[in-house]
């Protein structure tokens, strides 16, 4: 399994970014990374000039969102949606999108969960529980 480093997983997004910008050929991975980036234009600069950004630490205390970990996330979760993984995600998804109307919406809404569930399973030293996790995105689909 790869298991990348931190400065490996910032330096793929700034690398992915700058390929996009210069019209390379993408992988697949570049390719869905550039499309996540470009719907983030307020991380556009930090990636465009990364050299501080790449070695900032981004904690919770300081009240801002980590932007490398927000990115990464969105693609953890196009992942999980292309493959239904956890099971019954994608249709969880699909309820929560047709209420909400708005892709990037539904995305944030749903990272959250994600970012919840992950959190909570390091803090437990468990796997992740993905019933749960689906079961919070399918409470989102069912509110309002």
């Amino acid at each position: 399994m790869f298991e990348p480093t931190r400065d490996e997983a910032r330096g793929f997004l700034v690398e992915a970014w700058r390929a996009y910008r210069e019209g390379r050929v993408l992988t697949p991975l570049q390719a869905m990374a550039s499309d996540v980036i470009a719907a983030h234009p307020e991380y556009h600069a930090l990636l465009e000039v990364p050299d501080a950004a790449l070695q900032r630490e981004y904690t919770p205390a300081q009240g801002e969102t980590n932007p490398f970990l927000h990115l990464h996330l969105h693609l953890a979760l196009a992942e999980q949606l292309s493959i239904d993984q956890p099971h019954g995600l994608r249709s969880a998804y699909d309820r929560l999108l047709a209420r909400l109307g708005e892709p990037m919406l539904a995305q944030h809404a749903v990272i959250d969960c994600l970012a919840r569930t992950l959190w909570e399973a390091q803090r437990a030293g468990t796997p992740p529980d993905g019933q749960a996790y689906v079961a919070s995105v399918l409470r989102l689909g069912d509110a309002g």
